[in-house]
């Protein structure tokens, strides 16, 4: 479940939860209330995966990274099922819908939502507030400040359940 590579160790708050089947190897972080779930792989072997605080990594998805691109997840981050995160950068308060893959050099702003299924190309530059869709993935539009602010509400939905697994109060 949890692995070395080499001199690469992962770095794990004990405030985070780690559902069963998850496989996290090497240099991979995951910061307070983190949660990371069934049958998902985070893997910093040839650099690092960090996952912020209040962020969930759902069931049977893929964090990996190259050796010019890490991955980081930033805070109140939801990554819904079978997403595939490869040396990209997810600003705060982003969704990732299931499914969607999004490629080295990436970077996604601040408060988007990328829709399910959706592509994002290497080194491709996400605005703030954006709302993303399709393969390849293109900016459909602009989030209200109200919509955005909704996306830290599924982050702070999954601290909460993944508390109910742990047993602790909720």
């Amino acid at each position: 479940m949890i692995h070395n590579y080499g001199d690469r160790k992962p770095s794990i708050s004990p405030t985070a939860f780690l559902a069963d089947g998850v496989q996290i190897i090497g240099a991979v972080e995951i910061r307070d209330n983190a949660s990371i779930w069934f049958n998902t792989v985070l893997r910093g072997d040839i650099n690092d995966v960090r996952v912020g605080a209040c962020s969930n990594i759902q069931d049977n998805s893929t964090l990996h990274v190259a050796d010019e691109w890490p991955c980081i997840v930033g805070d109140y981050v939801t990554v819904g099922h079978g997403a595939n995160l490869h040396g990209c950068v997810i600003e705060n308060e982003v969704v990732v819908g299931m499914g969607a893959v999004i490629l080295n050099g990436a970077v996604v702003g601040y408060q988007s939502v990328i829709g399910a299924g959706s592509v994002i190309p290497p080194n491709t530059k996400i605005p703030p507030r954006s709302m993303v869709i399709g393969v390849p993935a293109k900016v459909t539009k602009q989030l209200s400040e109200t919509e955005a602010a909704g996306n830290k509400y599924w982050a702070e939905k999954y601290v909460r359940v993944s508390r109910a697994y742990l047993g602790a109060a909720v």
